[in-house]
């Protein structure tokens, strides 16, 4: 039987930790869908809405919230009239998108659908 040494228990610490933080983020329900669903380009708060289907406004509106706190995504507001929202992954939301990409073919591959 192999022993851990104290070094790769650190290392599996660092990782727990950063897979934490980064399951914090899109651990909750709809957040990596939303960041998907803006990885064609910026979309308003409508489009958005009607790509996920299944999202009330207010769920929606608090991840929106939540990922352009967490510098994932931007909020663009331009005056008008009409004045419009529009959101885009920033270079940090578009530097996720190759992880999503894999996490997605996973599914396909290891979770039974729906």
């Amino acid at each position: 039987m192999a022993t851990v040494s104290s070094h790769d228990l650190e290392e599996c610490e660092r990782g727990d930790a950063a897979l934490t933080r980064a399951f914090g983020v899109l651990g909750k329900r709809w957040s990596g869908v939303v960041l998907g669903c803006l990885r064609p380009g910026p979309a308003g708060f409508r489009e958005i809405s009607r790509a996920i289907g299944q999202v009330s406004d207010s769920v929606l509106s608090d991840r929106l919230s939540e990922l352009t706190k967490m510098g994932l995504i931007a909020r663009a507001v331009e005056a008008g009239p009409p004045v419009s929202v529009s959101y885009e992954l920033t270079a940090s939301g578009r530097a996720l998108m190759p992880a999503l990409d894999e996490i997605a073919r996973w599914a396909q591959e290891h979770l039974p659908e729906e």
